[in-house]
């Protein structure tokens, strides 16, 4: 072999190695142009969201403050906490997650500073925790299916219509059907606690994913991978703000917002107590809590808008108008400490698997 093709082989590997799932550092760096009589300034923001979703609103905040070098990095929530947590070195300027718990402990174990703006004083209550902890997006808990089941079997508009296709198309579906794995996913932990509180058959969905021996995963996007593939048939509990972008370029498959009730969930961001560059964080979270950044995330992403002066699609306000009382935003708030009770977390995973088993007799698998 010579050694020009080892050396490819070599690149080769490298580059598959860098791709594979939670290897690739996914960052965005934007550099600092300064202005005369501005001096330059430094960023640094840790967030779960994807890049796709993050770099409209990072990029036209920098076009705005082009004297701020801007770096992102890019975690899955749980790498985010733990690395919050634990990294001496590494430390952010502003943090933003999808885990709603995790962020509201870290916000109420005093490691959150205020933010006191006139965009921060006028932020909806219900999306905001003293001044310190606020909720960017809104952001519905969908179902994806393909359409032939829809053709052969009917379409599903609710958790009504598909915990009685669960339970009369067992055979037909049986192994054909995924959702979050609570033991692992802080999503999927987080919904079920949530749906325990909201639905009394709750429990008979979960023994009806049993029962049609459904595939237990630790992220929205394996479930879309495996939908688009035809692996599955059907999507339990995804993130609506993936989703939607992920069904529009796939003919194949459609999306629904559950007509009966749909979890809605939030990014929530907050500044490091300890931030390196804070001026620089409340420049730029204020301008995510302003009329301007909101409507980026709007019109560019589809994370769904917050801010009540907005309205269209893309907007909270379009959602509840169309959806009503449908939608149950999972409250920013004290209750959310109650589910990383170690205690309450055991007993809900036990209640979790043992109502999973019910029919199939199955063991759950293990991450």
């Amino acid at each position: 072999m010579t050694k020009s093709l080892c050396l490819l082989l070599c690149l080769l590997l490298c580059l598959a190695w860098l791709s594979l799932p939670g290897l690739a550092d996914e960052r965005l760096h934007f550099p600092a142009a300064p202005r005369d009589g501005e001096p330059p300034l430094s960023l640094i923001v840790h967030g779960a969201l994807d890049l796709p979703h993050v770099q409209p609103v990072l990029a036209d905040f920098h076009r705005r403050h082009p004297n701020i070098e801007l770096h992102y990095r890019n975690f899955s929530t749980l790498e985010l906490h733990r690395h919050f947590l634990d990294e001496e070195e590494d430390k952010a300027d502003l943090v933003i997650s999808s885990a709603m718990p995790w962020q509201y402990r870290l916000a109420n174990d005093g490691h959150a500073q205020p933010l006191r703006t006139p965009h921060a004083d006028d932020w909806p209550d219900w999306a905001r925790w003293r001044r310190e902890l606020f909720g960017l997006t809104f952001e519905p808990i969908v179902i994806v299916y393909r359409r032939e089941l829809a053709e052969r079997f009917g379409a599903i508009t609710s958790h009504a219509d598909l915990l009685n296709l669960l339970e009369s198309r067992h055979q037909a579906l049986r192994g054909r059907v995924v959702t979050y794995d609570p033991a692992r996913s802080g999503a999927g932990y987080t919904y079920a606690i949530e749906e325990v509180r909201l639905s009394p058959r709750y429990w008979d969905l979960v023994a009806a994913l049993g029962g049609v021996d459904a595939e237990l995963v630790g992220t929205t996007g394996e479930m879309l991978d495996g939908l688009a593939e035809g692996r599955y048939l059907i999507g339990y509990n995804l993130l609506g703000s993936y989703a939607s972008d992920f069904v529009a370029a796939h003919p194949q498959l459609e999306m629904v917002i559950p007509r009966d009730y749909a979890l809605v969930t939030q990014r929530l961001a907050f500044i490091p107590r300890e931030a390196p560059h804070p001026d620089a964080a409340r420049r730029l979270l204020d301008y995510l809590l302003s009329e301007a950044g909101q409507r980026v995330i709007g019109e560019q992403t589809s994370l769904g808008a917050v801010h009540p002066a907005l309205e269209g699609p893309g907007t909270a306000s379009e959602l509840r108008s169309r959806l009503g009382d449908a939608l149950r935003p999972i409250r920013l708030g004290p209750g959310l400490l109650a589910t990383l009770d170690d205690l309450k977390r055991e007993a809900l995973l036990a209640r979790w698997t043992r109502e999973y088993q019910r029919w199939s007799g199955r063991p759950r698998p293990h991450p």
